[in-house]
């Protein structure tokens, strides 16, 4: 087949930009080399931005990954012409000396518009243009019903990059970034949507009380909480109800926690944050089948004698079951742990999370301790997720039994997903099960190298902010096709607003400037969208969408 004229590839793909230079080498698996137009103005180009190669009958779509320089001539580097003699500089730039840049191939799209995953590559001397709106638009489609603007590509600040909520929630998520790059505003961004599309109910562990009423920004002025924006899908339950009221927070339940709730499993999740050994985790089973429900009490309440007598006829050894005492003492300096507990927590969250709201806790002072933050997240959700288990069983005769899918939120995940304890804690099992029982995770970590590898590679989307510790970066990007360049475009990010989007809820790896958490979103959450069908391959169907059945996005 001839190849298509200019004037036909425009009725074909649209418009196009000014271009950009020519298709010069590269590979699939190594990426494709370009150079620039004479014209072309280096400084207007960085790494993250999407260029589009017109092929002969698709388009691939391109995200920056390197810029350099190179010339036709070595001789030229060791004798540098004078540049600033006007006719010298005109007959050298863009001709002996040019520009390059490196770019990574992330989807094809057909002439009909389907996208597909990219198997081959345009032949030599292809045009390259900058990304429009429109390639931006045939990507990402519109929002909707089930699609939610998080922000918009670099340098196109007019489109948008919207994510599929459905795939977003089924699959674990992940927020990553270094302190201080925005982590709590994206997750609240993500959150706001769910919570907005009704795409999933979410359980969130507000380690530092920035989720639920209104929190304090770097400004100093106030931004609102999810309660705020949806008062009637989201309830607030607090451990610390001095701290929420001296907020201006009116929980809607306060939790307690007995001593006789705990199990010796909870502790399993403290092993590293309260250096429990094995032997110390041995003896609280012993003692736990010994004394029953409540072995924490009589341990700490126990005279001299008993300790004794327990250690001269039982295998408990001596030293561990000191070591465990003086660990299970600082539980005492919890105020939210009772003798009787003043109500079922679990069931009170269970209950709202049925009626389609989402429950924050918040910690309070308590947010402070990590051990705290571990034992009440892990207590929690290891109980509810028993009970999505038993309802999910239950409903395999009767779908109208089917619990709404959930989405837990926890911060520091990596001290709940360590490699150590990941295998023994509800949330790694939580991971590594998918949306078999309907619960999946939302986790937000500045160390994402220091969670277990398994539990990383069931992560379905990642959305990563600056991270610049090598080994972070590794981790993120384990698995992911095409992954050298992204990693430079990851270091290369600002410190706030800004974030690399890849896995199941996007068809694409795609660099964004996130939503602004302000006024206009605050009003955006409160309108409804319309319910047009959007002119995009994204209502095509799955598999338009995501290229063939077995293609799962860029895991």
């Amino acid at each position: 087949m001839a190849k298509k004229s200019v004037s036909e590839l425009d009725q074909y793909f649209g418009a196009r930009t000014p271009r950009l230079g020519v298709l010069i080498g590269g590979s699939l698996s190594k990426g494709l080399d370009i150079r620039l137009d004479p014209g072309v103005n280096l400084e207007d180009l960085a790494v993250g931005r999407y260029v589009v190669i017109h092929g002969h009958h698709r388009r691939f779509f391109c995200i920056i990954t390197d810029i350099g320089l190179n010339s036709t001539t070595v001789q030229i580097t060791g004798t540098p012409p004078d540049m600033s003699n006007p006719f010298l500089a005109d007959i050298y730039s863009g001709s002996i000396a040019y520009g390059t840049m490196h770019i990574a191939p992330m989807l094809a799209i057909s002439e009909d518009g389907k996208l597909e995953p990219v198997r081959t590559i345009p032949p030599h001397f292809q045009e390259t243009w900058t990304a429009t709106e429109q390639d931006i638009n045939d990507v990402f489609g519109k929002e909707d019903e089930t699609h939610f603007n998080i922000g918009a590509p670099l340098e196109l600040l007019d489109t948008q990059i919207n994510v599929d909520l459905k795939r977003l929630t089924e699959r674990s998520v992940g927020v990553f970034g270094k302190s201080g790059t925005g982590k709590s505003y994206l997750t609240r961004i993500l959150l706001a949507g769910v919570i907005a599309r009704r795409a999933a109910v979410n359980l969130i562990f507000d380690m530092h009380n920035d989720y639920g009423w209104e929190v304090f920004n770097e400004f100093g002025t106030r931004d609102k909480g999810l309660k705020q924006l949806f008062p009637d899908r989201v309830v607030i339950f607090t451990l610390d109800d001095e701290s929420s009221r001296r907020r201006g927070v009116r929980p809607d339940f306060v939790v307690t926690m007995a001593y006789n709730e705990i199990e010796p499993e909870d502790l399993e999740a403290l092993r590293l944050t309260m250096d429990l050994s094995d032997t110390m985790l041995d003896a609280a089973r012993l003692l736990r089948r010994m004394w029953g429900r409540d072995w924490i009490q009589s341990l700490l309440t126990a005279e001299a004698d008993i300790i004794e007598d327990l250690i001269n006829t039982t295998t408990i050894n001596g030293p561990a079951l000191s070591a465990l005492i003086r660990r299970l003492q600082r539980f005492q300096r919890f105020g939210f742990l009772v003798p009787q507990s003043a109500g079922d927590s679990v069931q009170a969250i269970i209950s709202h999370l049925d009626q389609g709201r989402s429950v924050v806790l918040e910690f309070g002072r308590y947010g402070n301790a990590l051990e705290a933050y571990i034992l009440v997240a892990n207590y929690l959700t290891r109980r509810i997720r028993e009970r999505y288990v038993h309802r999910v069983e239950e409903s395999f005769g009767d779908e109208s039994k089917q619990p709404p899918q959930l989405m837990i939120t926890i911060e520091e995940a990596h001290k709940f997903l360590d490699p150590m304890i990941a295998r023994q804690t509800i949330f790694g099992t939580i991971a590594r099960e998918l949306r078999k029982f309907k619960v999946t995770l939302l986790v937000v970590d500045q160390r994402p190298s220091a969670i277990d590898e398994e539990v990383m590679s069931q992560i379905g989307t990642r959305v990563t902010a600056l991270l610049d510790n090598e080994r972070d970066i590794m981790a993120v990007f384990m698995g992911v096709s095409g992954a050298p360049g992204l990693r430079e475009v990851l270091a290369r990010l600002d410190t706030r607003q800004q974030a690399i989007v890849l896995g199941h809820a996007v068809p694409m790896p795609v660099v964004i400037q996130s939503r602004s958490y302000d006024e206009a979103f605050y009003a955006a959450m409160g309108k409804p969208i319309s319910g047009k069908k959007v002119r995009s391959v994204s209502q095509k169907g799955g598999q338009a969408l995501y290229g063939d059945k077995e293609f799962e996005g860029f895991d």
